[in-house]
């Protein structure tokens, strides 16, 4: 059974950094795209960051590159997402996402519970 389980969310001050872990279980880590989703009531889903096995990320032209890095160690079977310089738009639930193949351009397949991250002072 496919099993991801989020941890690292909570509440930051704006400006201020957060790192989010993805564990993964019950596949083959190392042969998969994982994708960070964060989900928020006024916008929907959105697509944060791609990573493939390789470590090569792709992230939507208005994502929040540059202060949002997506990265994986393929001996722990994690991935994770550093956020910094985090605002209050950033706030929502973030998923971690388990990609059909090795491509960050095909559909996601499993996600895990979710972590909540609120921005405010």
């Amino acid at each position: 059974e496919v099993q991801l389980v989020e941890s690292g969310g909570g509440l930051v001050q704006p400006g201020g950094s957060l790192r989010l872990s993805c564990t993964a279980s019950g596949f083959s880590f190392s042969n998969y795209a994982m994708t960070w989703v964060r989900q928020t009531p006024g916008k929907g889903a959105e697509w944060i960051a791609c990573i493939n096995s390789g470590g090569r990320t792709t992230s939507p032209a208005d994502s929040a590159s540059g202060r949002f890095t997506i990265s994986r160690d393929n001996t722990r079977n994690t991935a994770y997402l550093e956020m910094n310089s985090l605002k209050s738009e950033d706030a929502g639930v973030y998923y971690c996402t388990k990609g059909l193949s090795n491509s960050c351009y095909e559909a996601l397949g499993a996600w895990g519970q979710g972590t909540s991250v609120t921005v405010s002072s």
